[in-house]
């Protein structure tokens, strides 16, 4: 029986999610003396490469968390976190969804300042510094975040949910659909016969 990608321990990803970052920004340091002008050099292409693959990434991501966070904040849409934490757990105070509503909204900022950072960067400073806020510094300013919402949330809170971490990532993962799961279109055709 093949193993699928949900059957296999996430330490190549957790591997590839921290190397890759520290790699990009080695090679855009060991390149800075490049200058990127009209007459673009193999070595200026790589550089090149490497720092439109870090921006887009990460610029992409950071856009596409922000959109999603902040428009279920919008009247009549239900918070993210809200809903998230309906997921696990069958009633959610009054007290909690309130609370999570704030953390929708203090995640929709966390991406907003990251985002706006990345861009004021890589636009006003030397790109070796845009480079280590972007590939260095993201994954421990998101646990960073982790980190400090889940203390907000042991104060602010009279009975804090204490979920683990592989509870949230299986409810994450399992909302997500599985397009190898659902029937193609001539499937469900022939199956309604």
């Amino acid at each position: 029986m093949p193993t699928t990608a949900a059957d296999r321990p996430p330490v190549l990803a957790i591997l590839a999610a921290t190397t890759v970052p520290v790699l990009f920004h080695l090679a855009i340091v060991e390149t800075s003396h490049i200058r990127l002008g009209l007459r673009l050099s193999f070595a200026g292409l790589c550089k090149l490469g490497f720092v439109t693959a870090s921006a887009v990434t990460h610029w992409a991501i950071y856009a596409s968390l922000l959109t999603s966070f902040a428009l279920t904040l919008r009247p009549g849409h239900v918070p993210l976190i809200t809903a998230m934490a309906r997921r696990l757990q069958d009633n959610v105070s009054d007290e909690l969804a309130a609370y999570t509503r704030n953390v929708t909204l203090a995640w929709s900022v966390f991406f907003a300042v990251q985002l706006s950072l990345s861009v004021s960067l890589f636009c006003l400073a030397p790109l070796r510094l845009w480079s280590f806020f972007v590939n260095i510094l993201d994954i421990p300013l998101v646990a960073l975040m982790f980190a400090t919402e889940y203390m907000v949330r042991l104060r602010c809170l009279r009975d804090p949910p204490r979920h683990s971490l592989a509870m949230i990532v299986n409810m994450v993962t399992t909302s997500i659909p599985d397009k190898r799961k659902r029937p193609s279109a001539r499937g469900a055709a022939e199956a309604e016969q």
